[in-house]
């Protein structure tokens, strides 16, 4: 299938000579590596420069040693790079969704993802979905690896922390590309670096964060919990947190929410096959801002307005959830500590 998509890729990019590239906001190991895998194909496959630009911020330790690793290959995005760039390529997201620099009304030339497919990508020149598909790192590795090229030890790491990271070790979302492409990656990689990368120190206010979720989180009915932590100090921290609440032990759903800057932001994780955690959180969000995810973990973000309490909107969005999960069945709830 791929090499169909080197086929379709060829043709779209005949007498280009730039691309944009953009992940998502607030970019993470996958969406970093699914870019920069990207950038190093359109130049050795396609023999075109690429420009790599996000919108928000990379706060997280291991992922701020990461693109330091990768030597730092996204830049801030700036509304001219939309004029200069020949083709826009997103990354690990799609148009219309709200979470990447992509202005509404403008059509991407080429869209990867492997979220679920919206309808707004249908419009783009060249579309590669796959939901089924653990990581966008994965697509890419697969597009290398059907060009015969192989990719030298940093582009390598890249690729295969983009799938460990968001398969969690193969261990979630996982398809039989994850692993084919997963074992490809492996003895080409810069173990050192890796260690490096995963065992990044994080500072005081992360175990501060740490203890006041657990001070502020609620298990319902033994197998749910739920925790508004306030103020964040970076937007991904909620997902730390919601990943960290998973480890407990016969715990199978996860929310966590907080407030960065003007933006409530809900982080869910799942170890529950049947209910979909991107479809939950998109039904309970609905038109009060934008979510999206996969099957066992998921993002919601809500615009603040003057006015708004983010901790009431937040019970509200729990509440919300609870009547999804189970009903209008009472439900009884302890604090964690």
């Amino acid at each position: 299938m791929s090499s169909n998509h080197l086929e379709a890729l060829a043709n779209l990019l005949a007498d280009h000579t730039s691309v944009l590239i953009l992940p998502h906001n607030d970019p993470d190991p996958d969406a970093i590596a699914a870019a920069v895998g990207l950038r190093y194909l359109l130049m050795e496959k396609f023999h075109v420069e690429s420009l790599i630009a996000y919108r928000g911020y990379i706060e997280r330790e291991e992922n701020k040693a990461f693109v330091q690793y990768l030597e730092k290959p996204l830049r801030h995005f700036r509304r001219s790079d939309l004029q200069s760039a020949a083709k826009i390529a997103l990354v690990d997201t799609q148009p219309g969704v709200g979470n990447n620099p992509l202005p509404p009304g403008w059509i991407a030339d080429i869209v990867i993802d492997h979220h679920i497919l919206r309808t707004t990508s249908q419009t783009a020149h060249f579309m590669d979905i796959r939901p089924d598909v653990g990581a966008s790192a994965t697509i890419l590795t697969h597009y290398l690896m059907d060009a015969g090229i192989e990719p030298p030890s940093q582009i390598a790491t890249a690729l295969f922390f983009g799938i460990k990271t968001d398969t969690m070790g193969l261990s979630r979302n996982t398809s039989p590309l994850d692993v084919q492409a997963y074992f490809y990656l492996q003895p080409l990689i810069d173990v050192d670096a890796l260690v490096h990368i995963e065992q990044a120190q994080v500072p005081l206010a992360y175990f501060q964060s740490i203890a006041g979720a657990i001070r502020a989180g609620r298990i319902y009915d033994n197998d749910i919990v739920m925790a508004y932590v306030g103020k964040l100090s970076y937007p991904d921290l909620s997902a730390e947190l919601a990943d960290f609440f998973m480890r407990l032990k016969g715990i199978q759903w996860v929310f966590c929410s907080g407030v960065f800057r003007n933006e409530l932001i809900l982080s869910v994780r799942t170890r529950n096959s049947r209910i979909g955690a991107g479809t939950l959180v998109s039904t309970v969000i609905g038109e009060k801002g934008t979510a999206g995810g996969h099957g066992t973990m998921a993002a919601g973000h809500i615009k603040l307005q003057r006015g708004d309490d983010p901790q009431q909107l937040a019970v509200e969005l729990e509440k919300s959830l609870l009547l999804s999960l189970k009903g209008t069945h009472a439900v009884a709830y302890e604090r964690m500590i």
